[in-house]
């Protein structure tokens, strides 16, 4: 998006930047107006009282239809209190977003930065940067807020578990490590909120509570899908994020999802909500529905056989809020007809007011907020476009690099073949859950800043259904020095509600990629533009293809990432988040069967690296550099203390387990916490700077269902030298159900 520059005197530019900042002071506050005279009268609005008098007092002055018409996502205003409507719903899954009615462009606001796509973001495993982009968002939000355009309750992120590669919504994931999805999920929400003891900066969601990963596969779809889940998964991989996300993070809000989890929707489960997220996580917040889940369990699910009773269900299962009309329409019958009680009503409101209090939303005078002195000027920054560029840039994988062929080289590769239907995207590059972007720089474009180029489609798009466009995308590999193919998927191929039917490149793509490679009289560059993997086993084992990268879907910046990466300005460190599986994994697989684990008496293969031990494209956790690094392990404990409860098999209560080959039941363990310290050398023997990802993996005893190995993840930035890492926790959390003993 361009933007028109005005000159204007050093007065008045002044005058304009005043103006600026003043005019999120026009913007009235939900409650508690410093004009309204009665307001003074009201103890909800003495900001003097703690929080949980101001709530009890507020919850107090309603009347039963004032209530309900709180306990969903356009909450109605209270005009006898001086309170106005207000509209929970706004997003902000890596950048703010218009998805949700609470948000929405123009004006002052005509963008915000649009960061990479959640899954390439991922792939740095660099938790510094992904608490940095929240902090960014959130200063925008809160500007947008300022200006009247926003909410400050985001429903981001998304910390679902990738667990089979065909979901369209992968994309918005961290990726399929329980570890890696647990600390982003911390990580991001701590940058939103930046909470400040108990105040908050914005609010945070993390969704979608539990075991949902399926949207819209052979005839299924996420409105009636009931998933079965062991407890097993459910502990150990499918809840870790979540927990990560409220006892790490301390996020203010979790979203239950739409799909029932053994036989109970997810949003009228008790155990899930109140048992779980409210009591054992003691989640300091509001539960919210997915939009319409209420409604879903009801009309589509047929879980209750009244809509009031599905009102009580889901508020005694500890929801809060209701995205959707349908607990404002249902509620008082509820209560009336006996089935719920007024008092359940009161503590939803409890935790949904308590939050707005903890974001100032009854302050009253907004300028008096230590956020509000942002606006337009504090969006779409210079550093906030440039972070969005070295998000981008840190999040791009290197899979392949025969020869080296790349880097390229300005000098030597004077003209480059730039093809493919993703080579001179835009909003396809930012992903979904996005909103309008500052500005886009495409692929195209980031090449030419440093070589001349010859643009072909090859394709119309990524469907790439005819092959009319292939000789032109030919003749240019053959008048160029070098060749760069940017293919892949968008929103048409993997989306919410469009999940995947195979992990192969859509329609005639490789058969495009297999002539140009042919015809290419220099090195030929595979650019892949996707959320979930792809087999390209094809380009794999193709020594006509030079090298392979994965993009991802990089946001606004991202054809200046990929051509940084490309020309060596910048040198790749990005790792798979995911397992790219080769096409034949899906064979008789279906994505209705959750079972994480293998079973190889019923040709099961398992999911994702932590069960699956077969062949794969490129592993979880793949990505090569152009510098070369090794590691030395200096120190490592051989024999571990694993602390006791009680008196168990002759063992005292003070006493740990360290003698090798004794087993001991994770019951009678103090396992919480329980971390491993290793010392490791990393040496960067390679010609350039860079940055490193170790990946240190611990192997659990066998039996009982164990995972291969789990993950734990440092990022560390590499000059060319020897870095001595210190002591690394690699923390291990057991779970009973799940592992069964700790042998030491």
């Amino acid at each position: 998006m361009s933007k028109t520059n005005i000159s204007l005197p050093a007065s008045l530019s002044l005058l304009f930047l005043i103006l600026l900042a003043g005019a999120s002071a026009a913007r009235p506050p939900l409650a508690c107006n410093p004009g309204d005279s009665k307001s003074k009268d009201f103890a909800f609005c003495r900001t003097s009282l703690p929080v949980v008098e101001r709530v009890r007092d507020l919850i107090e002055r309603l009347t039963l239809q004032e209530k309900v018409k709180l306990l969903v996502n356009n909450a109605a205003g209270v005009p006898r209190l001086g309170m106005r409507g207000y509209e929970w719903w706004s997003e902000a899954l890596h950048g703010v977003s218009n998805v949700g009615p609470g948000t929405k462009f123009g004006g002052d606001f005509p963008g915000a930065t649009s960061f990479p796509q959640v899954i390439s973001t991922a792939a740095s495993f660099n938790a510094s940067l992904w608490e940095q982009i929240g902090r960014v968002v959130s200063d925008e939000a809160r500007a947008m807020y300022n200006g009247g355009m926003a909410g400050l309750t985001f429903w981001s992120p998304n910390v679902n578990i990738f667990r089979d590669p065909r979901w369209g919504r992968g994309q918005e994931t961290p990726g399929e490590d329980p570890v890696l999805a647990g600390n982003y999920a911390a990580s991001y929400v701590r940058g939103l909120q930046e909470n400040d003891g108990n105040q908050l900066k914005v609010a945070a969601c993390c969704k979608h509570y539990t075991a949902y990963d399926l949207d819209n596969w052979s005839g299924v779809d996420r409105f009636h899908f009931n998933a079965r889940v062991s407890k097993q998964d459910i502990e150990d991989t499918f809840n870790i994020p979540f927990r990560e996300c409220v006892l790490e993070g301390k996020v203010a809000s979790v979203m239950c999802s739409y799909n029932q989890v053994n036989g109970i929707p997810t949003c009228a489960d008790p155990k899930l909500l109140r048992g779980t997220i409210r009591g054992s996580w003691r989640l300091n917040g509001y539960i919210v529905s997915d939009c319409d889940s209420v409604g879903v369990f009801y009309d589509t699910q047929h879980y209750t056989s009244t809509p009031e009773e599905a009102a009580a269900a889901a508020i005694k299962a500890g929801l809060d809020l209701d995205c959707g009309p349908f607990l404002a329409v249902h509620t008082e019958d509820a209560i009336k007809r006996g089935i719920l009680r007024e008092a359940d009503v009161d503590g939803a409101l409890v935790n949904t007011v308590t939050v707005q209090m903890r974001l100032g939303m009854f302050d009253g005078e907004p300028s008096a907020h230590r956020y509000e002195n942002l606006g337009p000027r504090d969006v779409c920054t210079p550093a906030h476009q440039e972070l969005a560029l070295e998000a981008a840039r840190q999040g791009i994988v290197l899979l392949k690099n025969q020869g080296p062929s790349l880097p390229l080289s300005p000098r030597r590769h004077r003209t480059v073949a730039v093809i493919g239907p993703n080579s001179n995207v835009t909003v396809t590059m930012i992903g979904n859950y996005a909103g309008v972007a500052c500005g886009y720089t495409t692929p195209l474009q980031g090449i030419g800043r440093y070589t001349d180029t010859i643009h072909q489609q090859g394709c119309n798009d990524v469907d790439c259904t005819t092959d009319h466009l292939f000789g032109a995308a030919t003749d240019a590999a053959r008048a160029a020095d070098a060749t760069v193919l940017v293919m892949g998927l968008d929103q048409s191929i993997e989306a919410e509600f469009k999940d995947r039917d195979g992990l192969l490149l859509p329609g005639r793509q490789q058969e495009l990629v297999s002539k140009v490679s042919m015809a290419s009289k220099g090195p030929t560059i595979l650019v892949l533009m996707s959320g979930g993997p792809i087999d390209v086993s094809f380009a794999k084992n193709d020594p006509r293809i030079a090298a392979i990268v994965w993009a991802g879907y990089p946001g606004q910046a991202g054809g200046a990432a990929i051509a940084d990466v490309l020309f060596g300005t910048h040198n790749p460190g990005g790792k798979l988040p995911m397992t790219w599986y080769p096409q034949d994994y899906l064979t008789e697989l279906p994505m209705t069967t959750m079972d994480m684990r293998s079973h190889p008496l019923k040709r099961y293969p398992g999911r994702t690296y932590r069960f699956y031990n077969g062949p794969t494209v490129y592993p979880f956790g793949y990505g090569i550099s152009y510098s070369n690094f090794v590691h030395t392990i200096t120190a490592a404990p051989t024999v571990v203390a694993v602390p006791l409860h009680g008196h168990h098999n002759g063992l005292n209560t003070t006493a740990s387990s360290t003698t090798s080959g004794k087993s001991i039941r994770v019951t009678h363990a103090k396992c919480n916490k329980l971390s491993i310290g290793l010392r490791v050398n990393v040496k960067n023997v390679g010609s350039r700077d860079g940055s490193h990802t170790l990946l240190v993996f611990s192997t659990p005893p066998g039996g009982n269902g164990s995972p291969h190995k789990q993950s734990g993840i440092r990022r560390i930035p590499m000059g060319q030298h020897s870095l001595h890492i210190g002591d690394i926790r690699h923390s291990i959390s057991l779970q009973a159900a799940a592992l069964g003993v700790i042998k030491a």
